[in-house]
């Protein structure tokens, strides 16, 4: 679930985990799948479980693709307003 409750640590959501692979994504633009989980792992405390339902956010939201050639993720929209 999205909505946070009271009882959320606002560093241990999934809205934060998706800002923080948004933040890295428009950095360098695509990255391989492993090395932004292991960025995701390193940067929030419980990353590797927050990451796959960040990215599918990310993913619905029509922000990042997924390269399956190359096995990578792209950062897809040059909008300013993200």
């Amino acid at each position: 679930m999205l909505r946070p409750t009271k009882h959320s640590h606002p560093d241990q959501t999934v809205i934060n985990a998706a800002l923080v692979i948004l933040v890295r994504l428009r950095k360098v633009r695509i990255d391989s799948y492993s090395d932004l989980l292991s960025y995701a792992k390193k940067s929030i405390k419980g990353g590797e479980f927050l990451f796959l339902p960040a990215l599918n956010f990310l993913f619905l939201t029509g922000v990042v693709e997924y390269r399956k050639k190359t096995d990578s993720i792209e950062f897809i929209v040059d909008n300013d307003s993200i």
